[in-house]
């Protein structure tokens, strides 16, 4: 790509003149990026000519080759870098957990085709309303498997047993999935306030209405939602989706990301000899193709008619991505302070999609103009996971765009308006992520003093960098943790030897959420072809916090996604947001959580309900997950993992 190849640190732009800055210099260059877009496209029609030694050619990456950072022991850093005293703030928890015994299977080893990298999603959900975080494992599968030769492998659904370990209970809670899984997002969109399960694939989706009994149903196809797009051995793959009530109606409505159409029968022949390694390569290494190369996938908004089925608006509403990007994540989240959810889409390789809600049930492409489309380069990026959260208290939902090698992860900071800047480098977290490939992301106060702190999962997509150590690259892959400083900026955590922080993994998917309901946020993670990691929070702080799960009212979405709650506590006021989605084809927690250092009251907290509703009420104690329902204020507690009396 035109664009895609320029590389050099963004200008200092930040603050007001930064954003003068964006907003004047976008649509100045929108007919420049206009005639660059219409020549890649016209370059994607025809397979890339073979590349050179130390260029790319049909690669993830829009950036050119960095040099390589290896430790002490010359390890690359992404393997490397470990200390051996520090701060303890994660550890492996997975075998005593028991999510060691379920597995990811996603294509060969060698990664033939694209669809074989990608890696899939983990969701976080109490499905049977105990009150504690239950986990969902997406599954990939095998070219074979789709080819009928063998049988598939399946998702898993892990019950919380309270008690530090989870039980496998896919088979009788009918979650299995036995296609090409991708990603999933939870969202009650029957408001029967119990939550139901969006799965993604390669192919047709399922949607998973829970049955209030421990069992699900699929009921995409009844819904209008399943997306069996399919012609002439084409199939479509699925990404990110997101659940938001877009048009303010109280029901949920559903995006859903397509990434390429994906030829089957040419992966079949790519499988089974080196079609695939003819002309594509990274760094003079054949490796598979795309995602630039192949045909983008459009994607869909279905609007929730409030009688269990759907209607796709996508085309209407020009959220249809016309374009054919390849859509890998997206998240509705209200970006502009107006009370209504706008649409987040990140996109791999091709310029990001930012969709301003009007507030008539209407969207806007606003992309270029706030500043969202592009790094602050003025070049796309190869997107993936977003993360989205008030880093700085000041009201404001900034995003975090994880990209590829090569290439820093994009921090934008938000004015306040939806207009964006990039400020990756100011804030310190580009330089030591540039050589990791980056892919799930959540802010998260991991250490409850009141600031978002930044979690980011990496793992490469070509097995090949392993033969190739003068790169500085691993196939496996260490995770990043940023520590919040309250003036912008973040500090890298170091990993100190044996901790989570060490552990390497090829990291896809992740979710963010108090899983052991005691405060602390911990993270799942979903590796490519092995075991997931359960990372728990040991942070040895002893900060308050609390966590509140909203119940909407009549006007509002049972599950209160969309509703903003500002907390108030020890001169300090955060923002929290209930959001369906993010990170990479994954979903977190619902429930809002505060960190509140060491102030050991909560001053007041005020919600604004998606019905437009705002709420203010006080918390009687710290250190407690309340339930909150729309209009009838503290409604439950739970103390120390326990249903207990929230006034006492």
């Amino acid at each position: 790509m035109l664009l895609g190849r320029l590389r050099a640190r963004p200008p200092a732009r930040h603050g007001w003149l930064g954003t003068q800055f964006q907003r004047l210099w976008f649509p100045s260059v929108l007919l420049l990026s206009a005639f660059c877009a219409f020549l890649a496209l016209a370059l994607r029609s025809t397979p890339p000519p073979v590349a050179a030694a130390g260029q790319q050619s049909g690669e993830m990456t829009n950036a050119g080759p960095q040099t390589p950072v290896f430790d002490q022991q010359h390890r690359p850093i992404t393997a490397g870098g470990f200390v051996k005293t520090g701060p303890v703030v994660f550890m492996d928890a997975t075998k005593e957990s028991g999510l060691s015994s379920w597995r990811n299977v996603t294509g060969t080893p060698d990664k033939r085709v694209i669809i074989e990298a990608k890696g899939s999603g983990v969701c976080l959900l109490d499905y049977d309303h105990d009150g504690w975080l239950d986990i969902y494992l997406v599954n990939g599968s095998t070219l074979d498997a789709l080819a009928g030769k063998t049988s598939p492998p399946h998702a898993a659904l892990f019950h919380n047993n309270h008690d530090g370990t989870f039980t496998n209970v896919t088979a009788s809670a009918g979650v299995a999935n036995d296609r090409w899984g991708t990603g999933c997002v939870v969202g009650d969109f029957d408001n029967d306030g119990w939550p139901d399960l969006y799965v993604t694939n390669v192919g047709p989706n399922r949607l998973y209405r829970n049955n209030h009994n421990g069992t699900f149903t699929d009921v995409a196809e009844k819904a209008g939602v399943a997306l069996d797009e399919h012609s002439a051995g084409m199939v479509v793959d699925h990404t990110g989706a997101t659940f938001g009530d877009y048009d303010g109606d109280g029901n949920l409505d559903l995006f859903v990301a397509g990434y390429i159409n994906f030829d089957l029968k040419d992966a079949l022949l790519s499988a089974s000899k080196p079609h695939g390694y003819d002309f594509c390569q990274y760094r003079g290494v054949q490796v598979m193709c795309g995602p630039r190369g192949l045909v983008g996938a459009h994607d869909h908004l279905f609007h929730n008619n409030g009688n269990g089925t759907f209607t796709d608006v996508s085309k209407k509403m020009g959220v249809d991505d016309p374009n054919g990007y390849y859509g890998l994540d997206a998240l509705f989240a209200d970006v502009n302070n107006d009370g209504k959810p706008d649409l987040l889409v990140a996109d791999d390789s091709t310029p990001n999609y930012l969709y301003i809600n009007t507030g008539n049930g209407t969207f806007k492409d606003e992309s270029y103009q706030n500043g969202f489309a592009l790094n602050g380069d003025g070049r796309e990026a190869a997107n993936m996971g977003l993360a989205v959260g008030d880093y700085q208290n000041n009201g404001h939902l900034s995003v975090v765009s994880t990209t590829f090698s090569d290439d820093y992860p994009i921090l934008f900071e938000n004015d306040g308006t939806g207009a964006f800047t990039d400020v990756s480098y100011q804030a310190g977290i580009a330089d030591p992520s540039i050589p990791f490939v980056k892919f799930g992301d959540g802010f998260l106060d991991y250490d409850n003093d009141g600031w978002k702190d930044l979690f980011i999962i990496n793992g490469n997509v070509y097995p090949q960098v392993e033969q190739h150590p003068e790169w500085g690259q691993s196939y496996a892959q260490r995770p990043l943790l940023f520590h919040n400083l309250g003036n912008g900026k973040f500090a890298l955590v170091p990993a100190v030897e044996g901790t989570g922080l060490a552990r390497l993994t090829v990291g896809r998917g992740a979710a963010f959420g108090d899983l052991f309901n005691n405060g602390k946020i911990d993270v799942v993670i979903n590796s490519m072809d092995g075991t997931p990691l359960l990372l728990r929070n040991v942070s040895p702080d002893h900060h308050h916090w609390v966590e509140l799960k909203l119940i909407g009212g009549p006007k509002s979405p049972r599950d209160a996604v969309g509703a903003t709650v500002y907390l108030t506590a020890n001169g300090m006021r955060q923002r929290g947001d209930v959001l369906s989605g993010g990170s990479y084809l994954s979903s977190n927690d619902m429930r809002v959580h505060f960190g509140l250092g060491n102030a050991n009251k909560v001053d007041q907290v005020e919600i604004h309900w998606p019905s437009g509703n705002v709420e203010k009420l006080g918390l009687p104690f710290v250190d407690r997950i309340y339930t909150i329902t729309e209009g009838k204020g503290i409604t439950g507690a739970m103390c120390d993992g326990k249903s207990c009396d929230p006034f006492h």
